[in-house]
């Protein structure tokens, strides 16, 4: 009995009144490692092993994971361990067994810390009594190609123009017949529509800007009677109406005219049913029921013929409108050379519409000349938002954020409902790290082309990786091979890389990222090498970038 007591008092004090030991770094894992950032922060799991006849009973552990760098250290939120004996509210690890913990660690990311090592901090409180134990080492640096993602490289959209250099005009007339009748009547080519399109034919002919692309005569027969009449008749309505307009071309000598073709359709059911349709015919759902009942022509005919008042109304309202033949006129109207375009907008752009200006803007790669042409723009036209919202444009890709962004706003207050000013008010909201009002205005500009790459680029600002890889879809830029590298689709993201039209320091820069991860050490440093020549302040973001810590960068 006696000595049973005894064992029991020996086992508390090895439980509970000796001091707590030192922690060991190989307690603990971090995942991942090294870190990397994700959105704004740098977050990791710590995962510790706490071994048997460690934790004393009585004690309680504060441990606080701590990134330390050269300009100083930043601190994650504490995390509580304690013995079997303690009333608080950490985690019990037991003292016989020991036991598993995971440490949440979270900091926001700052350039600073590239180079940096994790460490935790213990803080013991035992019985009141507190000290702490030395700090240990869990994890070397910080991978930040996350951080390549930028808003300032997302392609603010443009308010495009509707400038054509060649517009279509078609102009057309009708030419009736009687009844079972091929044969023109005087009536109709002295009708208004008929020498209107004449007169339309020879105007084009004078006019240097503008060429005949085509002429063309389509002929019809209304859908009454026997179907190989109805074609003979339909063909002789097309044999007189394209000898017709070949006799008018040669009397108004129209020499230049492409081809005057024809056609013929025996029975026009199609236009039937339109005309139907249109009609205010009492009894025409019956008419339509008939259409859709009865395939053959003739017996869809005598089906209606059966319906004898509608059929009257027919002959009189429906079938005199389907014995025609219409005449077609397709003619290109030539806009202004680019040269002509230019040169009336340095003598006088107040001669060139707002859409012709507009267009001036993009003959040009030119940031600088892009802004002259817009700015000039909004003072020709400063009613129209495309100018303002284009100006901010390149405001934007030069990095004066304040001046878009007045441009942008301008642009709204134009158009409330510009989705392209919209977008790129978003851009500067999110440079301005406004990310939920940014999140509205993407939210707000569905279907501009560009948004797919901006609210990309939000989703990795939020370090959600799987939705900012799906709203990149198939797109060839830098902000979406990124995401395609964070998860790891290196193939795809070689693709992509492979396919942007314009390459610059960061596309290089990532086919770097991509070799290294690849352990394809002369991909990186022939990339690496490219992108320092066009950004030399990438040389020492390289030298510290963990990306590269296999690298041999002397070779730079």
């Amino acid at each position: 009995m006696y000595v049973a007591l005894g064992a029991a008092v020996v086992l508390g004090a090895t439980g509970c009144s000796k001091k707590l030991g030192q922690f060991k770094s190989e307690y603990f894992a971090v995942n991942p490692q090294p870190l990397e950032v994700s959105g704004q922060n740098v977050p990791a799991t710590i995962a510790g092993s706490i071994p048997a006849k460690f934790m004393v009973k009585n004690a309680a552990v504060r441990i606080t994971p701590v990134l330390v760098y050269e300009a100083g250290e930043t601190a994650s939120a504490p995390y509580l361990i304690q013995g079997e004996n303690v009333r608080d509210n950490g985690v019990v690890v037991n003292y016989q067994n020991g036991g598993n913990v995971m440490i949440p660690f979270s900091v926001p990311y700052s350039p600073q810390m590239a180079q940096s090592t994790l460490y935790l901090d213990f803080a013991v409180d035992q019985n009141g009594k507190k000290y702490a134990l030395p700090r240990v080492k869990v994890g070397n640096g910080v991978i930040a190609t996350a951080t390549l993602a930028s808003a300032a490289t997302v392609t603010p959209a443009t308010a495009r123009d509707n400038f054509q250099k060649v517009i279509n005009e078609k102009y057309s007339a009708d030419i009736h017949f009687l009844i079972n009748q091929a044969n023109i009547r005087s009536s109709e080519t002295s009708s208004e529509a008929y020498r209107d399109l004449g007169k339309r034919l020879q105007e084009a002919a004078a006019d240097p800007r503008r060429e005949i692309a085509g002429v063309s005569v389509s002929s019809y027969a209304s859908p009454e009677g026997a179907y190989d009449f109805n074609k003979n008749l339909a063909e002789k309505r097309e044999k007189n109406t394209n000898a017709l307009v070949e006799n008018q071309l040669k009397k108004d000598k129209i020499t230049e005219f492409g081809e005057l073709t024809s056609q013929f359709t025996p029975e026009d059911w199609d236009g039937f049913r339109r005309l139907v349709e249109q009609s205010n015919i009492q009894d025409k759902e019956l008419i339509i029921m008939a259409l859709n009942n009865q395939s053959d022509p003739e017996l869809r005919e005598k089906e209606i013929r059966n319906l004898s008042k509608v059929f009257d109304e027919l002959a009189e309202q429906i079938l005199p409108q389907l014995r025609y033949s219409r005449v077609q006129a397709s003619i290109n109207v030539i806009g202004k050379s680019n040269e002509e375009l230019v040169s009336q907008f340095n003598s006088d752009p107040k001669g060139l519409t707002a859409d012709e200006i507009l267009y001036i803007a993009t003959l040009t790669s030119d940031n600088n000349k892009k802004m002259e042409v817009y700015n000039t723009a909004c003072e020709v036209y400063p009613k129209d938002y495309r100018t303002f919202n284009n100006l901010g444009l390149t405001q934007y890709v030069a990095g004066d954020y304040e001046g878009a962004l007045a441009n942008f706003q301008q642009a709204l207050r134009l158009n409330p409902a510009s989705k392209e000013a919209e977008m790129n008010k978003g851009l500067v909201e999110m440079l301005q790290g406004k990310y939920a009002d940014a999140y509205q205005a993407f939210g707000a500009s569905a279907g501009v082309p560009e948004v797919s790459d901006a609210l990309g680029v939000y989703y990795l600002s939020q370090g959600n990786l799987n939705a900012a890889v799906g709203a990149f879809g198939d797109a060839k830029t830098n902000n979406a091979a990124l995401a395609q590298i964070l998860s790891k689709d290196y193939s795809k993201a070689r693709n992509t890389l492979a396919a942007i039209t314009a390459p610059d320091a960061t596309t290089y820069y990532l086919m770097a990222v991509l070799g290294a991860r690849t352990n394809n050490e002369n991909m990186a440093i022939t990339n690496l090498r490219q992108a320092v020549r066009l950004d030399s302040k990438l040389l020492d973001r390289a030298r510290k970038d963990m990306e590269f810590a296999k690298i041999n960068l002397s070779y730079l």
